[in-house]
């Protein structure tokens, strides 16, 4: 029995070394190596000066508040469709934020793990106004521009065979590529997920009012962080980052208050801000951590509005990325 128990010992004590490994790592190196997108506006995309700005990026900079205690400690790496899973599983990067959807096969067969959904969106199409399209049948024998190594270019197939719709693919390898072309009148329509339309046709069209983002989805795309199987505790402070940013919203903590409401009273919180249990030292890091990280972005409608909602060029409503609460599906697993 005695034995046993060293054996069992023994094999937790390997699991919990295994699992701590990349915060490990990001500790002793004192930076985070966030791979992000090569240029999605409202997500992850180079300011005039090549600092990278966007939702996604916002992510990166409060987990290395949380973890290190400076939302500057990072490295962005800005990754294709086509490298971004291979550069996580070959330890190029500790954490993959990049407008990259969610699905059984990625979950199942690449070796990662996925966090949870920090964006719900829907595959969609834009296209000049004076094509007179309205609906997505009126795309008949078009040509569509569309990114290789996603998705959308498998979902597009499928919606077309299912719906008699013999559009004409043209597949491309980068998005900026993609972007060129379409603008430059090569496609009759794009399509991709629904917010990098928007934020194309903000940032990238010769003249914006030219084109439309169609109201029709033909897909369901959940997009969030993904990281290697077998990092238990790493995983764990990804999940609870986004949903410690979700409670900061509901509970009314934000970047400006964020000290102040650690003086909180209130148990939830409380909790949620590290003046009470010990919620933060359970991950291996400064029990107030959230406390960090909000206050380097935001709770999740701060990043949300600031990047890609009304006060952006994007202009998104919250619609399903609300809280549970305002009829949305933003919902944070409770403190305790």
């Amino acid at each position: 029995m005695l034995r046993g128990i060293i054996t069992l010992t023994v094999l937790a004590a390997g699991i919990a070394g295994a699992s701590a490994a990349t915060l490990d790592t990001v500790k002793q190196r004192g930076t985070l190596v966030c791979g992000v997108s090569t240029g999605f506006a409202g997500f992850s995309a180079p300011d005039s000066q090549g600092n990278f700005k966007g939702l996604d990026v916002d992510y990166c900079r409060a987990l290395a508040a949380g973890v290190l205690g400076d939302p500057a400690k990072v490295r962005y790496v800005a990754l294709t469709a086509q490298n971004r899973f291979t550069a996580l599983q070959s330890g190029e990067i500790d954490v993959l934020y990049r407008n990259s959807t969610q699905t059984f096969l990625r979950g199942t067969t690449l070796g990662l793990r996925q966090g949870p959904v920090n964006f719900y969106d829907g595959q969609g199409f834009v296209v000049k106004k004076d094509l007179g399209v309205k609906e997505l049948k009126d795309l008949k024998g078009a040509t569509v521009c569309v990114a290789q190594g996603t998705t959308h270019e498998v979902t597009l197939g499928d919606y077309g065979r299912a719906n008699g719709i013999d559009w004409k693919p043209l597949v491309f390898d980068r998005v900026d590529t993609m972007y060129q072309t379409f603008f430059g009148g090569r496609c009759d329509a794009m399509t991709q997920d629904a917010s990098a339309l928007a934020g194309a046709v903000a940032t990238a069209a010769p003249k914006a009012d030219d084109y439309v983002v169609l109201p029709q989805t033909i897909s369901k795309e959940p997009l969030g962080p993904f990281t290697r199987n077998g990092d238990e505790v790493w995983s764990d402070i990804i999940t609870w980052l986004h949903y410690g940013l979700i409670e900061a919203e509901e509970l009314g903590v934000t970047q400006a208050n964020a000290d102040e409401m650690a003086k909180s009273q209130v148990p939830a919180i409380q909790r949620l801000l590290g003046a009470s249990g010990d919620l933060g030292s359970r991950l291996g890091l400064d029990n107030k951590w959230l406390v960090a990280a909000i206050k380097a972005g935001g709770n999740y409608g701060e990043i949300f509005e600031r990047n890609v909602g009304k006060a952006s060029p994007l202009k998104l409503e919250r619609g399903l990325n609300a809280t549970w609460s305002r009829g949305g599906l933003m919902y944070a697993i409770p403190f305790k």
